[in-house]
């Protein structure tokens, strides 16, 4: 039988989004600067949005796309291991409401990510109402999600079967700051984008776009804490020969 550590897979998950994001903000400034910075009332701009760059040039939203279907089958399979990492936990008398928080949560983690694969699927100049609506989506349930993941975790510490250590409250400090960080400049972009819809300032935009810069990249992160989560687990990938046979073998 074969161990495949699900930590290495939360890398690979949480990688495929970070190249593609990175790779299609670069990309637009080097080769497609004007045109991705360009806005409908002409004011001057110094970075592309996450919309422009993903969706209005090639060969920048074909590579975005490929990295998030890569990554959706794996982020799949973390929800379903957060889910028992989730259960591994025993509260009490509040089991049944713990377990059916965690049920939520995972929900939204899942839905999450369905929302992230519609919105990189169909751009703006696609379809802009299927867009914006699977954008608010996966910003709603990603919001949900990081707030749920703290709650229970901070559930978990005082459980009496939990043994906490000082990593487990460093992690967690980490989670709940992510969280703040990405709800707080989440916020301020969305202040940011009605401003320059409503006055058309010089430079707005571009600071609405680095405000979405950083929330891309601290959902991420947060998302990217699964290998810390899972260090000590790993899958196992088990002969069907050897089962039949009661052959168990390391190799």
């Amino acid at each position: 039988m074969k161990h495949v550590s699900i930590s290495l897979l939360g890398f690979v998950a949480v990688g495929f989004p970070l190249f593609g994001f990175l790779f299609a903000i670069v990309w637009s400034i080097i080769y497609d600067y004007d045109a991705s910075v360009r806005t409908v009332c002409h004011v001057s701009n110094f970075l592309p949005t996450i919309s422009s760059a993903i969706g209005g040039f090639t060969p920048q939203r074909y590579i975005w796309r490929i990295c998030i279907a890569l990554q959706a089958g794996l982020r799949f399979m973390l929800a379903f291991c957060y889910y028992n990492w989730h259960l591994r936990i025993h509260i009490g008398q509040y089991q049944a409401v713990y377990k059916k928080v965690v049920s939520f949560a995972i929900t939204c983690h899942v839905i999450e990510n369905l929302a992230l694969v519609i919105l990189s699927s169909i751009s703006s100049t696609d379809n802009g109402d299927v867009h914006e609506y699977s954008f608010i989506i996966f910003m709603v349930c990603s919001q949900v999600y990081m707030l749920v993941s703290c709650i229970l975790i901070s559930w978990t510490h005082r459980s009496a079967t939990f043994k906490v250590t000082a990593q487990d409250v460093k992690w967690l400090r980490v989670k709940w700051f992510l969280f703040i960080f990405n709800l707080a400049i989440f916020l301020l972009s969305v202040y940011l984008y009605f401003r320059h819809n409503e006055y058309c300032e010089p430079y707005i935009y571009s600071w609405f776009a680095l405000g979405e810069y950083l929330t891309i990249l601290s959902n991420i992160a947060f998302h990217g804490l699964c290998c810390v989560d899972f260090q000590q687990y790993s899958f196992t990938v088990l002969d069907t020969e050897d089962i039949s046979t009661g052959r168990f073998k390391d190799s």
